[in-house]
């Protein structure tokens, strides 16, 4: 169970009470390419030390959008190349990118956590995380992966019957499934972590999509959403608090608009409502708010924050971000 016990060199403002969060870090945050991955991970570490220096207990998720479909499109052009070279599984991808992302993160963490004089070990967990095959997004691929492609790029891959889309404005991606987590193997494991003082790495690039089949565990074809595996793992490790890290400070109504306006607190029926109004792009903040709700919406006294990785300890805090709750306040 959670208590008031302070790590060295920390400790929690004012009375502030510990608690026990979920991070959620988006792929597009870790850069493009292995230089820049590493740059954002150096960046990340400061913020996510900060939260544990507080006193908090912090998991981490993080994304893997345009990692995954480096990795995928790498060996596909390997093995058009050399029939000696397999085709990976998509499950197989996102586990390749579990661990290399992971360890760059665990890296700079500990770097960091050894800086402030903060003991404590770091290490990923390869998670896999339970869908249904009978999900309908198997039948309606939706989730983008790998980098942006030219238009003409994308017309070719969509003549090869590759599923792509335009995504928000931004430029065309490949899709795959993204169906519901359900379940989360590893749980017991973050939690064990979590109760010995130590910092998880989990649900990478939203977990290794499996499903049962006949008794058995089996890799699925899909990429899962790493907000809704965070807000997953979260109801299951009896988190306080998911914190989605995102481009902008505050979610924004009519963003965009000349009327745009920030929010600081939403009750789950005001993100309803407003999700209702398309409010929140489908392809960037409504995902979020989807995640934000399942998380509140199952439990008194949880919270969801979503800002700006900079911003994550202040948000904590309460100085900034907008704040999920079950009741605005």
């Amino acid at each position: 169970m959670l208590d008031d016990r302070k790590i060295p060199g920390g400790g929690l403002p004012d009375g502030l009470p510990k608690k026990r969060i979920v991070v959620a870090l988006g792929g597009n945050a870790l850069g493009e390419d292995l230089d820049s991955q590493m740059r954002a991970a150096r960046i990340a570490a400061s913020a996510i030390v900060d939260l544990i220096e507080s006193g908090h207990e912090l998991v981490l998720v993080h994304g893997n959008g345009p990692q995954v479909g480096m990795i995928e499109t790498a060996f596909e052009t390997a093995a058009r190349a050399d029939e000696c070279f397999p085709v990976l599984p998509m499950s197989v991808c996102v586990a390749l990118t579990q661990g290399y992302i992971g360890y760059d993160l665990q890296n700079v963490i500990r770097r960091e956590l050894d800086s402030r004089g903060l003991s404590k070990p770091v290490a990923t967990i390869v998670t896999q995380v339970v869908v249904s095959r009978d999900d309908p997004a198997f039948a309606a691929p939706s989730k983008p992966i790998g980098g942006f492609l030219k238009p003409e790029e994308a017309a070719q891959l969509k003549a090869e019957g590759v599923a792509v889309i335009e995504d928000s404005g931004r430029g065309w991606r490949r899709v795959v499934a993204s169906p519901a987590p359900t379940d989360i193997l590893e749980a017991d494991v973050v939690r064990c972590m979590l109760e010995a003082g130590q910092v998880p790495i989990a649900c990478g690039g939203g977990g290794i999509p499996v499903a049962l089949v006949e008794g058995d565990y089996v890799g699925q074809a899909a990429v899962v959403d790493k907000d809704l595996a965070a807000a997953r793992l979260a109801e299951l490790i009896g988190a306080d608090t998911l914190i989605i890290l995102t481009a902008v400070e505050k979610v924004c109504l009519d963003f965009g608009k000349p009327t745009q306006r920030e929010i600081d607190h939403l009750s789950v029926a005001e993100a309803e409502k407003y999700s209702a109004e398309g409010q929140f792009g489908s392809g960037s903040m409504q995902p979020k708010i989807t995640a934000s709700l399942r998380f509140v919406s199952g439990g008194a006294g949880r919270e969801v924050l979503i800002t700006q990785l900079e911003s994550a300890r202040a948000g904590i805090e309460g100085q900034t971000g907008t704040h999920i709750t079950s009741d605005a306040s």
